[in-house]
Protein backbone atom coordinates (compact mmCIF):
# COMPACT_ATOMS: atom_id res chain seq x y z
CA UNK A 1 0.00 0.00 0.00
CA UNK A 2 1.45 3.48 -1.15
CA UNK A 3 1.89 6.79 1.13
CA UNK A 4 2.40 10.20 0.33
CA UNK A 5 5.14 11.87 2.65
CA UNK A 6 3.61 14.84 4.13
CA UNK A 7 6.22 15.76 6.63
CA UNK A 8 9.63 15.59 7.71
CA UNK A 9 10.37 17.68 10.74
CA UNK A 10 13.83 17.23 12.82
CA UNK A 11 12.94 15.41 16.32
CA UNK A 12 13.68 18.32 18.99
CA UNK A 13 14.53 15.41 21.83
CA UNK A 14 17.23 14.12 19.58
CA UNK A 15 19.56 15.36 17.51
CA UNK A 16 19.91 13.41 14.26
CA UNK A 17 16.34 12.36 14.10
CA UNK A 18 13.66 12.97 11.90
CA UNK A 19 9.73 12.80 12.28
CA UNK A 20 8.02 10.96 8.78
CA UNK A 21 4.41 12.23 8.53
CA UNK A 22 2.67 10.26 5.82
CA UNK A 23 -0.41 10.86 4.35
CA UNK A 24 -1.02 13.58 7.27
CA UNK A 25 -0.18 11.39 10.30
CA UNK A 26 2.85 10.42 12.18
CA UNK A 27 4.30 7.27 11.31
CA UNK A 28 8.00 6.72 12.43
CA UNK A 29 11.07 8.75 13.79
CA UNK A 30 14.49 7.21 12.04
CA UNK A 31 17.56 8.65 11.59
CA UNK A 32 18.24 11.91 9.55
CA UNK A 33 20.57 9.00 7.66
CA UNK A 34 18.01 7.13 6.86
CA UNK A 35 15.63 9.33 5.12
CA UNK A 36 18.17 10.85 2.89
CA UNK A 37 19.25 6.95 2.23
CA UNK A 38 15.54 6.55 1.07
CA UNK A 39 15.56 9.93 -0.76
CA UNK A 40 12.58 10.93 1.31
CA UNK A 41 11.25 14.40 0.78
CA UNK A 42 7.71 16.19 0.92
CA UNK A 43 5.09 14.88 -2.04
CA UNK A 44 7.09 11.36 -2.52
CA UNK A 45 4.84 8.47 -3.38
CA UNK A 46 6.79 5.40 -1.00
CA UNK A 47 5.69 1.72 -1.73
CA UNK A 48 5.18 -1.28 0.95
CA UNK A 49 8.87 -2.03 0.85
CA UNK A 50 9.65 1.86 1.65
CA UNK A 51 7.23 1.46 4.59
CA UNK A 52 8.72 -1.99 5.92
CA UNK A 53 12.03 -0.44 5.77
CA UNK A 54 11.11 2.71 7.84
CA UNK A 55 9.58 0.73 10.50
CA UNK A 56 12.75 -1.07 11.04
CA UNK A 57 14.35 2.08 11.38
CA UNK A 58 12.22 3.40 13.70
CA UNK A 59 12.69 0.45 15.61
CA UNK A 60 16.32 0.82 15.85
CA UNK A 61 16.16 4.38 16.38
CA UNK A 62 13.30 3.60 19.46
CA UNK A 63 16.49 1.42 20.97
CA UNK A 64 19.09 3.19 20.80
CA UNK A 65 17.08 6.16 22.43
CA UNK A 66 16.61 3.61 25.30
CA UNK A 67 19.75 3.13 25.24
CA UNK A 68 20.89 6.29 25.50
CA UNK A 69 19.07 7.13 28.25
CA UNK A 70 20.50 3.81 30.14
CA UNK A 71 23.92 4.97 29.24
CA UNK A 72 23.38 8.78 30.48
CA UNK A 73 22.76 7.52 34.11
CA UNK A 74 26.12 4.35 34.07
CA UNK A 75 28.09 2.75 31.43
CA UNK A 76 27.15 -1.09 30.20
CA UNK A 77 28.59 -4.30 29.29
CA UNK A 78 27.30 -4.77 25.64
CA UNK A 79 25.52 -8.06 26.24
CA UNK A 80 23.72 -6.36 29.17
CA UNK A 81 22.37 -3.54 27.58
CA UNK A 82 21.12 -6.04 24.80
CA UNK A 83 19.32 -7.76 27.84
CA UNK A 84 17.77 -4.75 29.45
CA UNK A 85 16.92 -3.30 25.65
CA UNK A 86 15.16 -6.68 25.04
CA UNK A 87 13.64 -7.17 28.08
CA UNK A 88 11.83 -3.68 27.13
CA UNK A 89 10.62 -5.12 24.34
CA UNK A 90 12.50 -4.03 21.58
CA UNK A 91 13.35 -6.47 19.02
CA UNK A 92 16.58 -8.56 18.70
CA UNK A 93 17.66 -6.66 14.97
CA UNK A 94 16.79 -3.45 16.26
CA UNK A 95 18.58 -4.08 19.64
CA UNK A 96 21.74 -5.03 17.78
CA UNK A 97 21.90 -2.55 15.27
CA UNK A 98 21.20 0.35 18.18
CA UNK A 99 24.08 -1.11 19.66
CA UNK A 100 26.42 -0.95 16.66
CA UNK A 101 25.78 2.24 16.35
CA UNK A 102 26.67 3.42 19.99
CA UNK A 103 29.45 1.13 19.72
CA UNK A 104 30.62 3.33 17.02
CA UNK A 105 30.28 6.22 18.93
CA UNK A 106 32.74 5.01 21.77
CA UNK A 107 29.67 4.34 23.81
CA UNK A 108 29.77 0.70 24.38
CA UNK A 109 33.03 -0.92 24.67
CA UNK A 110 33.55 -3.56 26.54
CA UNK A 111 37.07 -4.13 26.71
CA UNK A 112 37.13 -0.26 28.50
CA UNK A 113 33.98 -1.31 30.55
CA UNK A 114 36.18 -4.59 31.99
CA UNK A 115 39.04 -2.71 32.37
CA UNK A 116 37.04 0.40 34.53
CA UNK A 117 34.80 -2.30 36.34
CA UNK A 118 38.15 -4.06 37.27
CA UNK A 119 39.32 -1.08 39.01
CA UNK A 120 37.06 0.32 40.72
CA UNK A 121 35.55 -3.16 42.48
CA UNK A 122 39.13 -4.29 43.04
CA UNK A 123 39.68 -0.92 45.31
CA UNK A 124 36.48 -1.41 47.09
CA UNK A 125 37.36 -5.28 48.02
CA UNK A 126 36.65 -7.21 45.43
CA UNK A 127 38.93 -10.13 44.38
CA UNK A 128 39.63 -11.88 40.78
CA UNK A 129 37.24 -14.81 41.52
CA UNK A 130 34.71 -12.62 42.33
CA UNK A 131 35.27 -9.81 39.61
CA UNK A 132 35.46 -12.62 36.73
CA UNK A 133 32.13 -13.90 38.11
CA UNK A 134 30.83 -10.45 38.21
CA UNK A 135 31.70 -9.68 34.54
CA UNK A 136 31.09 -13.42 32.93
CA UNK A 137 27.37 -12.79 34.16
CA UNK A 138 27.23 -9.26 32.06
CA UNK A 139 28.13 -11.27 29.44
CA UNK A 140 31.89 -9.67 28.51
CA UNK A 141 33.93 -12.48 27.11
CA UNK A 142 36.46 -14.22 29.17
CA UNK A 143 39.41 -13.88 27.37
CA UNK A 144 38.13 -9.56 27.82
CA UNK A 145 38.39 -10.04 31.58
CA UNK A 146 41.43 -11.86 31.42
CA UNK A 147 43.40 -9.12 29.66
CA UNK A 148 41.34 -6.85 31.88
CA UNK A 149 42.50 -8.52 35.42
CA UNK A 150 46.13 -8.52 33.94
CA UNK A 151 46.36 -5.14 33.29
CA UNK A 152 45.16 -4.39 36.53
CA UNK A 153 47.94 -6.85 38.24
CA UNK A 154 51.20 -4.94 35.87
CA UNK A 155 50.14 -1.67 37.06
CA UNK A 156 50.99 -2.49 40.82
CA UNK A 157 47.47 -1.64 41.97
CA UNK A 158 47.55 -3.45 45.49
CA UNK A 159 45.76 -6.17 45.09
CA UNK A 160 47.92 -8.93 46.64
CA UNK A 161 47.63 -6.21 50.15
CA UNK A 162 43.99 -5.67 50.16
CA UNK A 163 43.09 -9.42 50.94
CA UNK A 164 45.05 -8.46 54.34
CA UNK A 165 43.37 -5.43 55.39
CA UNK A 166 40.39 -7.28 54.79
CA UNK A 167 41.12 -10.10 56.50
CA UNK A 168 42.76 -8.24 59.87
CA UNK A 169 39.58 -6.14 60.06
CA UNK A 170 37.56 -8.95 59.70
CA UNK A 171 39.21 -11.40 62.10
CA UNK A 172 38.91 -8.41 64.67
CA UNK A 173 35.15 -8.20 64.14
CA UNK A 174 34.78 -11.87 64.88
CA UNK A 175 36.62 -11.31 68.27
CA UNK A 176 37.27 -14.25 70.66
CA UNK A 177 35.45 -16.90 68.59
CA UNK A 178 36.69 -20.47 68.44
CA UNK A 179 40.19 -20.35 66.24
CA UNK A 180 38.50 -23.56 63.50
CA UNK A 181 35.33 -21.60 63.82
CA UNK A 182 36.83 -18.18 63.23
CA UNK A 183 39.22 -19.46 60.31
CA UNK A 184 36.21 -21.15 58.86
CA UNK A 185 34.16 -17.61 58.57
CA UNK A 186 37.02 -15.65 57.44
CA UNK A 187 37.68 -17.85 54.30
CA UNK A 188 33.84 -17.95 53.38
CA UNK A 189 34.37 -13.77 53.72
CA UNK A 190 37.13 -13.65 51.50
CA UNK A 191 35.48 -16.39 49.42
CA UNK A 192 32.24 -14.43 48.74
CA UNK A 193 35.00 -11.42 47.70
CA UNK A 194 36.67 -13.28 45.10
CA UNK A 195 39.50 -14.64 47.26
CA UNK A 196 40.67 -17.90 47.40
CA UNK A 197 43.29 -20.57 47.10
CA UNK A 198 46.08 -21.96 48.68
CA UNK A 199 47.90 -18.62 49.40
CA UNK A 200 44.58 -17.32 50.98
CA UNK A 201 44.41 -20.18 53.25
CA UNK A 202 47.57 -19.60 54.13
CA UNK A 203 46.96 -15.71 55.34
CA UNK A 204 44.54 -16.73 57.13
CA UNK A 205 46.14 -19.31 59.30
CA UNK A 206 48.40 -16.75 60.29
CA UNK A 207 45.93 -14.40 61.21
CA UNK A 208 43.94 -16.48 63.45
CA UNK A 209 47.28 -18.11 64.96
Amino acid sequence: MSAVVTALTPDPRLAGAVRVELDGLPFATVAAATVAAEGLAPGRLVDQAVRERLSSAADEEAAFRTALRALERRPFARADLARRLQRKGHPHEAVAAALDRAAAMGLVDDSKYAANYVETRAARGRGPSRLTRDLLAMGVERRIIDRALAAHAQEGAPGAVLPVALATRRAAQLGDLPRAVKRRRLLAFLARRGYSGYEVGEMVKRLVG
